[in-house]
């Protein structure tokens, strides 16, 4: 999927995952349906999920524009202009020319012109970069973008959303987000790929301005020092210099020579051979790393863009995929030491269908009785295709690490390799038994849903809250999103 598909296809998840109120009747259940039915028509049964992901997004995305201005809006601010990395190096070689890279005076300082400046930064830029890959070799990531990049991907999507753009409903803002996170490493490798680009420019257009001003003035090469010298400091020019002396055979002048050039004994000499050398060592320095450099991204930014890292292993991408394989998803509910009633039960059918779609099949085991995590039956999991396990536990119990803990490392082990483990946890008992309208029942409530994250987090592990008799599941709807899509990827990464 390119970048463009996805970005639609980002666009239609945050419409389709918000809650029905939030879509402001922009986008229905109605149209979901549409959509999955005439991309169907259009690329057929066979076609690959990704290529009908991507034809269903472009086809929802054209309903919505003519609904909601915005949305066309927010997808024209976000979509990348070409003519940004053009204007910055523009810009950049206009800054070099202008610049005096010399020196004043029509002098040159073979100690200290401002192209050894220039150097200067670029080397410590090389360092820095030496270090990022270094950290990357140890297992530390250190793939987020610099300063730089952090501060242009973040006026780039401040645009995106303030200029001439209303109030973003929750969806768009959603969708914001999430192109905000997904398209990061695209945008790390196009404001790497500016930047290396502009440094170029940048020295580029100081030795094209150098040379153009030598055409009309004589500029003349001397030296001086306080603490160094003629010896010292012909050392230090054969260090930097020397390379390029090598390519283009001019000679570096012996001691003798540089003492005869020192500001208080002469007034220098013609600067051409300086000029020649400090060109030369520039572009062995800087030009032709920094380009290495801006074209490695370049590829990496192609291929980010031909092959955008959606998270098609999503839950709510699985279910758009299922549709086109006609498949339902089947879920299976392991309850631990209490059993959901009938209310309850609905409510577990009704949180799954909206996570999974409509054609979503819940199981529910024999509930484990408290006490028996260590012997679980080997047959609590069906051996069969599972787009979720679920252990189900009830807020009314004190979360203990030697049997719940247990209980889900043992159930993991049980879990087919495909299927990610959510942690559910029923709020519906305590809330009867603890009125939770009032301040003290909240305080109550709040502090056992502490004790329960402290457990889990122990355990790797995090919790889904849920009411599953009051039948609202908005928030529990996007936590589970949530906890799945991270499950997925941590799974993918392993």
């Amino acid at each position: 999927m390119n970048e463009s598909d996805a970005r639609g296809a980002l666009l239609i998840r945050a419409y389709e995952t918000a809650p029905p109120e939030q879509a402001t009747g922009h986008w229905t259940a109605a149209d979901a349906h549409w959509a999955t039915q005439a991309a169907l028509q259009v690329e057929g049964e066979r076609a690959s999920a990704e290529a009908f992901l991507a034809r269903r997004a472009r086809l929802a995305t054209e309903r919505i524009d003519a609904r909601d201005r915005n949305a066309s809006r927010v997808l024209r601010a976000l979509t990348w202009r070409a003519w940004v990395g053009w204007a910055v190096a523009l810009a950049a070689i206009i800054a070099g020319v202008v610049t005096d890279a010399i020196g004043p005076a029509q002098r040159i300082n073979v100690l200290a012109p401002p192209l050894l400046a220039i150097l200067a930064w670029n080397l410590i830029v090389y360092v820095l970069l030496a270090l990022r890959a270094a950290t990357r070799l140890v297992g530390v990531d250190s793939r987020k973008p610099g300063p730089f990049a952090r501060q242009l991907a973040r006026a780039a999507h401040a645009v995106a959303t303030n200029r001439r753009i209303e109030r973003l409903t929750p969806p768009l803002a959603g969708f914001v987000r999430d192109w905000t996170l997904a398209s990061a490493p695209l945008t790390a490798s196009r404001v790497a790929r500016i930047l290396h680009t502009a440094a170029a420019a940048l020295a580029a257009g100081a030795l094209l301005g150098m040379y153009m001003r030598g055409i009309a003035l004589e500029y003349r090469a001397g030296w001086e020092s306080t603490f160094f010298d003629a010896p010292a400091i012909h050392a230090f020019l054969a260090f930097v210099l020397e390379p390029a002396s090598a390519i283009t055979g001019i000679a570096l002048p012996d001691v003798a020579e540089l003492a005869a050039i020192r500001a208080s004994a002469s007034p220098g000499e013609n600067a051409a051979r300086w000029i020649h050398l400090y060109a030369m060592t520039i572009a062995l320095f800087v030009l032709v790393p920094r380009g290495l450099l801006a074209f490695g991204h370049f590829l990496r930014e192609r291929r980010l863009i031909s092959r955008f890292p959606i998270p098609l292993r999503d839950a709510y991408f699985q279910s758009i995929a299922r549709a086109l394989r006609g498949e339902s998803a089947q879920v299976h509910i392991v309850p631990y030491s209490f059993r959901p009633n009938p209310q309850g039960t609905l409510g577990l059918n009704a949180l799954m269908t909206r996570v999974f779609g409509t054609q979503t099949g819940v199981s529910i085991s024999p509930t484990v009785a408290f006490g028996d995590e260590d012997a679980l039956d080997p047959a609590v999991v069906p051996d069969s295709p599972l787009a979720l396990v679920a252990a189900l536990f009830s807020l009314t119990a004190t979360p203990e690490r030697e049997n719940h803990a247990v209980f889900l490392d043992e159930l993991a082990k049980r879990v087919p390799s495909a299927a990610p483990l959510a942690v559910l946890i029923d709020e519906s008992a305590f809330r009867q038994r603890f009125d939770t309208s009032g301040a003290a029942g909240a305080a109550r409530r709040d502090e056992r849903r502490a004790a329960w994250g402290r457990m889990l987090a122990e355990a790797d592990r995090e919790a889904v809250f849920v009411d599953l008799e009051e039948q609202e599941f908005n928030d529990a709807e996007r936590a589970l999103r949530g906890a799945l899509d991270r499950a997925l990827a941590r799974a993918a990464q392993e």
